[in-house]
C-alpha cells in the first residue's frame, strides 16, 4: 500500500517498496524519518546521484514539504545532486588523518587520475567526493572509504594497489 496518493512516477515500485517499508517502522506522523533510507534508494536506483524530479517524487510520496527532502539531500555527504562517477573515493582529512598523511593521499589520486576532489573521471569510473571531515577510524590513520568500504593505514602505494583491485 503506498503512502501517498499522489503521483510519485518517477519512483520505481521497488523504492516505493523500500520507502514504505521504513515509513511503517515510525509513528503515523513521522513519515519524515525515512527521508534519508528514501533518498538513499533513489540516488541508488539512479546511478549514484539524485534529480529534482526524484527528491520532488519522494517528498511527494511522503506527503512532505519539497524543502525538507532538498535540506536533506544538501546537507548529508553521502547525497549527490549531480552525476558523479560510479566509484566514490572519499578521503578523510580530520585531523588524525591530516598528521599522518591524508593530504599527500588526497594529492597522489588527484594526480592518478588527473582530477581534483569533487570531480570524476572521464570515463565516469571514478568520483573524487569532497574531503571528508571525519570517517570515524582515526586510530588506523591515514584512511578513505570506497562506497561504504572502508581502507586504512593508507600509503600511496597501498592506495594504488586498491585502486587496481577495483578496475
Amino acid at each position: 500500500m503506498s503512502v501517498s496518493n499522489k503521483d510519485t512516477s518517477q519512483l520505481s515500485e521497488h523504492a516505493r517498496q523500500v520507502i514504505d517499508h521504513w515509513v511503517a517502522k515510525f509513528p503515523p506522523d513521522k513519515k519524515r524519518s525515512a527521508v534519508i533510507e528514501a533518498l538513499r534508494t533513489v540516488q541508488h536506483e539512479n546511478n549514484g546521484y539524485l534529480t529534482a524530479e526524484l527528491m520532488d517524487a519522494v517528498a511527494e510520496h511522503l506527503d512532505l514539504p519539497t524543502i525538507q527532502v532538498y535540506e536533506v539531500a544538501t546537507f548529508y555527504s553521502m547525497f549527490e545532486t549531480r552525476p558523479v562517477g560510479r566509484c566514490h573515493i572519499s578521503v578523510c582529512t580530520n585531523i588524525a588523518c591530516h598528521l599522518r598523511g591524508s593530504a599527500e593521499i588526497v594529492e597522489h589520486i588527484e594526480k592518478r587520475f588527473g582530477i581534483k576532489t569533487g570531480e570524476s573521471t572521464p570515463d565516469g569510473k571514478f568520483y573524487l567526493k569532497r574531503e571528508e571531515e571525519c570517517l570515524a577510524a582515526c586510530v588506523n590513520a591515514p584512511m578513505m572509504m570506497i562506497d561504504h568500504v572502508y581502507y586504512e593505514n593508507l600509503t600511496p602505494e597501498t592506495v594504488d594497489q586498491i585502486l587496481e583491485g577495483l578496475k
